[in-house]
C-alpha cells in the first residue's frame, strides 16, 4: 500500500518555502508521492459545476493561488531524492502535447525517473473557452494526446497524423529516465473515464463514487481484454486504519490519497505526522 498527498500545491504549500517544507517532511515520514492540481485560469463567476462538491464550487476562492503543477514539482524535486512527483490531475486536452512531452520527459530525466502523470479531460468549460480549446471534443483529444506523448517518449523519431494535429518526423530529447515513459493515470469518476483507464491507462484515479467507478472500470477491462490488476488504482478513502485496509483488500486500491491536512505549513506537518503515526506505522 502506497500513500500520496493530494492537493499538494495549495494554500501556503503553493509557495516555494511551503512546497519544500511539505515535500521534505513527507519524504521523511515515508509518503510515496505528492500530487499537484492544475487550473491555468479560473474564469470569474464561472457557471460550470465543480463535480466534487455539493455546491458546485471549487474549494477556496477564485483568486486562490494554483501554481503550475510541473513547475511546482520541479521545484520540490531539487529538495528531495525519493518521493514521486505526480500531477493530480493535469488537464491534458488544454496542453500542446509536444511541449508537454518535453516538459515531462525533462522532469523525469532530471529527477531520476520519479514522475507520475495524472491526467483528466477537465470540467470547467469557461477555462477551455478562455484558452481557445474546444470543450466538447476534449475526450477524443485526450486519447490522441496520450498516444502522442507515449510515442515521443519511446520512439527515436516520431511522425504523427491525427484528428487534432499532425507533424512530420521530429526528435524529442531528452527521453524520460523511465524507459516506457511516466505512467499515465486517468482521473475521473465517469463511465468514460473508467473506459479510458481500462483501455489505455497505466492507472485509474476516481475522485468520487469509488465503488461504482471501480465496478465500471472492471467491466470495461473485461470488454477490452485487460487484466484490471495491471492498472494501478489510486483513491481517497476513509483515513482510519480499518477503512484503508478494506480499500486495499476489498476494492483493490493500491495507493491511498490523503489531503495535506490543512492550508498552512504547520497544519500540514502536524496532520501528516499524526497520520504517519496512526496509519503508516501499522501497514
Amino acid at each position: 500500500m502506497r500513500f500520496g498527498i493530494a492537493f499538494a500545491n495549495t494554500g501556503e504549500l503553493a509557495t516555494g518555502a511551503g512546497a519544500v517544507a511539505l515535500a521534505v517532511h513527507a519524504e521523511e515520514l515515508g509518503f510515496e508521492s505528492l500530487w499537484a492540481v492544475e487550473h491555468v485560469v479560473v474564469p470569474t463567476g464561472y457557471a460550470s459545476p465543480y463535480p466534487y462538491s455539493s455546491d458546485g464550487r471549487m474549494p477556496g476562492s477564485e483568486d486562490s493561488p494554483i501554481p503550475d503543477p510541473l513547475v511546482w514539482l520541479a521545484y520540490v524535486a531539487g529538495a528531495t531524492t525519493r518521493i514521486r512527483l505526480a500531477t493530480g490531475i493535469l488537464i491534458l486536452p488544454q496542453r500542446n502535447p509536444l511541449i508537454l512531452a518535453k516538459e515531462v520527459a525533462t522532469l523525469d530525466a532530471m529527477s531520476g525517473g520519479r514522475v507520475e502523470l495524472g491526467i483528466g479531460v477537465g470540467w470547467l468549460r469557461e477555462e477551455f473557452d478562455a484558452l481557445g480549446v474546444p470543450f466538447d471534443a476534449r475526450g477524443a483529444r485526450t486519447d490522441e494526446y496520450i498516444d502522442v506523448l507515449r510515442r515521443l517518449w519511446r520512439e527515436p523519431a516520431t511522425a504523427y497524423e491525427g484528428q487534432f494535429g499532425r507533424f512530420d518526423e521530429v526528435k524529442s530529447y531528452p527521453k524520460p529516465a523511465q524507459t516506457a515513459g511516466p505512467r499515465i493515470h486517468i482521473g475521473g469518476h465517469t463511465r468514460a473515464a473508467a473506459a479510458r483507464a481500462a483501455r489505455i491507462g497505466d492507472g485509474f484515479f476516481p475522485a468520487r463514487n469509488l465503488a461504482t467507478a471501480l465496478r465500471a472500470f472492471r467491466t470495461e477491462c473485461e470488454r477490452y481484454g485487460r487484466n484490471p490488476g495491471d492498472v494501478e488504482i489510486s483513491a481517497g478513502v476513509g483515513l482510519d486504519l480499518d477503512a484503508i485496509k478494506r480499500a486495499r483488500d476489498e476494492l483493490g486500491v493500491h495507493r491511498v490519497m490523503v489531503p495535506p491536512f490543512g492550508i498552512t505549513v504547520s497544519q500540514a506537518r502536524d496532520g501528516l505526522s499524526r497520520f504517519a503515526d496512526s496509519v503508516l506505522a501499522h501497514l
